[in-house]
């Protein structure tokens, strides 16, 4: 199957919460096609919304070395009161990237695509990552959490980028 489109910002799908999806056959097809997607594209991750799908899935390849994870339905169960800075960027606004301060490590709760309960723990990059995708499951696009001059600065520069 060829790559799914993208949505661009500021199309207003990118900030709607996604209630939670079903484990079944047609969610499982669609892991697979964001999968497909996200290595076309070579994001590091990429989530229902990306796509203009309200499906509760996010798909996160943070190491060249290890394989993707697909999660439905993650949520944040637990974050660190330690803090940890990270660039952050989207499909969904190719060209510009800022640092957002994060919660360092967090506690994740998911189910597998046959519907088993998960729960893992990350720190550095990956909670960084996990967090990302999860805010834009929750409808939270990863520039709301830049402070009001960086999200203007940000928002000129990726004006710049997209005449050129």
């Amino acid at each position: 199957m060829p790559a799914l489109a993208l949505l661009r910002y500021p199309d207003p799908r990118l900030h709607r919460p996604v209630p939670p999806s079903a484990a079944d056959a047609a969610t499982a097809e669609f892991a697979r096609d964001l999968h497909e997607t996200l290595t076309a594209v070579q994001a590091i991750g990429l989530t229902g919304p990306h796509v203009g799908r309200a499906i509760r899935l996010a798909v996160i390849h943070p190491a060249l070395d290890a394989a993707p994870v697909t999660y439905l339905n993650p949520e944040v169960v637990w974050a660190s009161p330690e803090t940890a800075r990270h660039r952050e960027g989207s499909v969904a606004m190719p060209g510009v990237d800022e640092e957002v301060e994060r919660p360092a490590r967090v506690r994740v709760r998911y189910q597998d695509l046959d519907g088993s309960a998960r729960e893992t723990e990350a720190g550095g990059f990956l909670a960084a990552c996990l967090q990302h995708e999860i805010d834009q499951l929750d409808g939270v696009f990863w520039t709301d959490r830049l402070s009001r001059l960086r999200r203007e600065r940000l928002l000129k520069r990726f004006a710049k980028v997209q005449r050129g």
